[in-house]
């Protein structure tokens, strides 16, 4: 392995990527036999087949997929060796790659303008992905860290808590419970649900609040594949959903959606910054830990309503 050159690892990277030689080839300015040539000389390396060739292109084997996850890993301490480098001469702090999941959009945006207000030297990106798709993210090392509901059991992470993320059930402002107070499980069972895909946090949450509700969770209701797809649905008047809090400040406080007074709720969850645990911690992505946990609430929409018995605030205090 010690005849492995950087050059193969991102030919065999471009391969897995665009699925043929042809396009490996254009994408990294060489030639088809070229690309062809390295391919071989690394299969021969390791006496085993890098990819099936197929009438749909190259498909990667277990040895590709392990070849690749490596070659990831590679690009990513590549990186940070570059970002402490330009530390070192001062040319900037480094870079830092967030991804959030899509209930988190509503505040990330404006948690990266305070960031980098602090920090203008440091180069941040924003990916917003489902649940699924940012975990594949932190797999592939495309993000260095990811804000989520709960931490990815699929990869080995470390996880911080940096505020709380609550869960309501919204309805529109005409809905025949909206000024009815201490609303039971049971009643509010009996309504037709809009819901996140399998999977997604918010989905999870409310398959086990209505856990001991017998059968509801067997037709739990119909799902569509974004928050702000069911907000729109909700007041149109399709149904009820469950959903953060934090998705939905513009339209409580414009009076197009109502919170509704159900018992056990909202229901507590905490947001968390998560990166892999094997992943070397870059200056960037420990200053940008360090701003979450001092300041990260702050970004948080406020519910003053929310939890009556424990103040007004509650943005979110680490714990």
């Amino acid at each position: 392995m010690r005849n492995l050159t950087l050059k193969q690892f991102k030919t065999v990277q471009a391969i897995i990527s665009h699925g043929k030689i042809v396009s490996a080839a254009k994408v990294l300015g060489l030639s088809p036999p070229a690309v062809t040539i390295q391919l071989r000389q690394v299969e021969e390396e390791f006496q085993l087949a890098l990819f099936d060739r197929t009438s749909d292109g190259m498909r990667p084997t277990a040895a590709g997929l392990a070849f690749v996850e490596t070659a990831q890993a590679i690009e990513e301490r590549l990186r940070l060796l570059e970002d402490k480098m330009d530390a070192i001469k001062g040319v900037r702090i480094g870079s830092l790659r967030l991804g959030v999941v899509s209930t988190a959009k509503y505040f990330a945006p404006r948690l990266m303008a305070g960031f980098m207000k602090e920090h203008p030297d440091i180069d941040m990106r924003l990916a917003i992905g489902n649940r699924a798709e940012t975990i594949d993210s932190l797999k592939n090392h495309d993000i260095d860290i990811a804000l989520m509901g709960r931490p990815a059991r699929e990869v080995p992470v470390r996880a911080s808590v940096f505020g709380d993320h609550p869960l309501v059930i919204i309805a529109p402002p005409d809905h025949k419970l909206a000024s009815v107070r201490e609303i039971s499980k049971e009643r509010i069972a009996e309504e037709h649900f809009l819901i996140r895909e399998p999977g997604s946090g918010t989905r999870i949450s409310l398959e086990i609040f209505l856990s001991d509700v017998p059968g509801r969770i067997d037709d739990l209701g119909v799902e569509m594949d974004s928050n702000e797809t069911i907000k729109q649905a909700v007041m149109a008047g399709l149904g009820i959903a469950f959903i953060s809090a934090h998705t939905i400040a513009a339209e409580t406080e414009a009076g197009r959606l109502v919170i509704l007074d159900v018992v056990g709720m909202p229901i507590r969850r905490q947001w968390f910054s998560v990166m892999r645990s094997d992943h070397a911690i870059s200056p960037a992505m420990a200053t940008f830990h360090d701003f979450l946990m001092r300041k990260g609430a702050m970004y948080l929409p406020l519910f003053g309503k929310l939890y009556p018995h424990e103040g007004t605030n509650i943005g979110g205090r680490a714990s």
